[in-house]
């Protein structure tokens, strides 16, 4: 008697479980800034000084006390001249000083007229418009005060994040150490690129995919290659993978079939915690984790289905967060962003579909004409994924749930 099929498990409770069992790297390294993008803070960055600072210009022009330019048309004589890196005296009264853009705010002054609204006559100017004390001035701390949190630990590391450390003068930053990740690939049909493709055979694109990925995430990777479909093969493998890493990825053989030996090869050799999603594509997606022999701990494992569009959205759907949280990162979901249907999806199917979508010119979603999930070309073709619940039709017009890609691919 053939046992009842276990329950198809939500998108979101099994992401939930992954993120619960991310126990985040707890080794660290000091990177100059010149090294440190895509890294995960590992400890706030605090500003011990004010940016700017001092009070500057944001404009050429004069500066000047607002009290002695009573009127439009009223000519004070230039006493000095401030560019931007130098030190300037106090103003003279009676007179304006020539600054530019970043330059010191005399002290005496407290306003700025742009140069546009001026005229120099000699070694004289005359002021066109009436100025209010505080215009074009960036006063100190403007930016930044000393003493506050500039950056957060978790924070994954942007160019403008890399500009904020330098602009506080923090010339390198603690960050999380690099996940260790090892992937493999299962299948006899797999052939590589450049090789003969004999009769059965595809190419192995999955490979490629899943390494790029694996590197934007920011991973150092290790590639065990093609495994055979033969339990003992692939539990080898697994066992060497366990080792000195993080986190151990497959594609391929999840599914029930007599061919696909990851599931018993994982259980053998450590545990599943999760099978089985309830999504399109990418139902056979597997969670769990690998004895390391000797050594302490375990590591983690997901099992990506075969078809190459099912293991590219269960990669940025599970995968992508799942790193994010070894590395400690603060944020590791994206938003949804709305955005209406120019399709029609009459027949949807009982589980959480993800389909590939364009955006148009008018910002409304397109569909890519085939949803199949072995045509990578849909990947290729499309900028999101729309996220649309279990048997939900779309009518032209509905708003949709959009992940753009340019979010889901981001480290």
């Amino acid at each position: 008697m053939t046992a009842p099929a276990s329950p198809l498990i939500d998108p979101d409770v099994a992401l939930q479980r992954l993120l619960a069992a991310a126990s985040p790297i707890s080794e660290t390294e000091t990177l100059p800034l010149s090294s440190a993008l895509g890294r995960v803070l590992a400890q706030e960055v605090r500003s011990t000084i004010d940016v700017p600072p001092a009070d500057n210009t944001a404009m050429d022009g004069y500066a000047l006390r607002s009290a002695e330019v009573s009127a439009a048309g009223t000519c004070l004589p230039v006493s000095q001249r401030i560019p931007a890196g130098s030190v300037p005296q106090p103003l003279q009264p009676g007179t304006a000083a020539r600054i530019f853009t970043g330059g010191l705010i005399p002290p005496g002054a407290d306003a700025v007229v742009m140069q546009e609204q001026c005229v120099v006559e000699g070694d004289v100017v005359r002021i066109n418009a009436q100025p209010k004390a505080g215009d074009w001035v960036r006063r100190r701390g403007l930016d930044v005060a000393a003493g506050s949190v500039v950056l957060a630990a978790g924070q994954r590391l942007r160019p403008q994040d890399l500009g904020l450390a330098a602009s506080v003068g923090v010339a390198s930053l603690r960050v999380r150490r690099k996940p260790r990740v090892a992937m493999l690939f299962t299948g006899d049909e797999l052939a590589m690129p450049g090789e003969p493709l004999r009769p059965g055979a595809i190419y192995n694109s999955n490979r490629f995919v899943i390494r790029a990925l694996l590197e934007t995430a920011g991973c150092e990777v290790t590639d065990f290659g093609i495994v055979p479909d033969q339990l003992e093969a692939t539990r080898a493998v697994l066992r060497q993978a366990a080792l000195g890493h993080d986190l151990v990825v497959s594609t391929g053989g999840m599914s029930v079939g007599e061919e696909d030996h990851v599931k018993p090869a994982v259980q053998a050799e450590g545990a599943l915690d999760l099978w089985q999603i309830a999504m399109k594509p990418g139902k056979p997606l597997a969670f769990g984790h690998l004895r390391r022999g000797e050594e302490q701990g375990e590591a983690a494992f997901i099992g990506l289905p075969g078809n190459p569009v099912s293991s590219f959205v269960t990669f940025l759907l599970f995968v992508r967060p799942f790193l994010l949280a070894l590395q400690g990162a603060g944020q590791t979901a994206v938003q949804t962003l709305p955005v209406r249907a120019a399709f029609d999806w009459p027949k949807p199917d009982r589980r959480r579909e993800y389909l590939r979508v364009r955006l148009n010119a008018q910002g409304e979603a397109e569909l890519f004409a085939s949803q199949n999930s072995a045509v990578l070309t849909s990947t290729v073709w499309a900028d999101g994924l729309v996220d649309n619940p279990p048997q939900r039709p779309i009518a032209r017009g509905d708003v949709l749930r959009y992940l753009p890609f340019s979010m889901l691919l981001q480290g």
